[in-house]
């Protein structure tokens, strides 16, 4: 239920900001938006999450789709070491987002965490992601360095709103 009203919340943002015109995926490669619909997706976002803030609705948007495509061991269906795969972003100082990552495995519920800081000061920031054909993730790149770094639920269109929101907080981020 959570899924699919994400989706339509995605969706519809991105009808808003689009000014109501029929929307096809976005690739993080042409998630540049021109100054006025950059304004109004971002005004969407502040009165969808209740703040004035453009970083504050950013990370609780960024938040809320890394928590709606969480990679969980019920997705893994078939796979012997199942486990669920979670992340949250926060800001650590001028310039510094961390990720967190957790990871619990199904047998023996272990948890293990790991935070990652990423400076965002010269980095490109609009973030690149990978779905393959085959599996279940999708994986968004590293902006810094390309490498793998957010493993979410194989799907496109989220895996699309995510790397735009985190995109659009990098370059929030960038401005401080």
């Amino acid at each position: 239920m959570r899924l699919g009203l994400t989706r339509r919340l995605s969706g519809l943002l991105l009808l808003v900001a689009l000014g109501g015109v029929a929307a096809t995926p976005v690739l993080a490669e042409q998630a540049q938006l021109s100054g006025e619909e950059q304004a109004r997706y971002l005004a969407e976002l502040k009165r969808l999450y209740l703040t004035k803030n453009e970083r504050t609705a950013l990370l609780a948007h960024s938040n809320a789709l890394l928590d709606t495509y969480a990679l969980t061991a019920a997705y893994q269906v078939g796979k012997t070491q199942r486990s669920d795969l979670r992340y949250q972003l926060s800001v650590a100082g001028p310039g510094e987002l961390v990720v967190r990552e957790e990871s619990r495995a199904q047998q023996g519920m272990a948890l293990a965490v790991r935070n990652q800081k990423l400076s965002v000061f010269g980095l490109d920031p609009y973030i690149h992601y990978d779905c393959p054909p085959s599996g279940i993730v999708c994986t968004l790149q590293n902006p810094a360095d390309g490498s793998p770094w957010i493993s979410v639920l194989r799907d496109h269109q989220g895996a699309a709103d995510l790397a735009k929101a985190i995109s659009f907080l990098i370059r929030n981020l960038q401005k401080s």
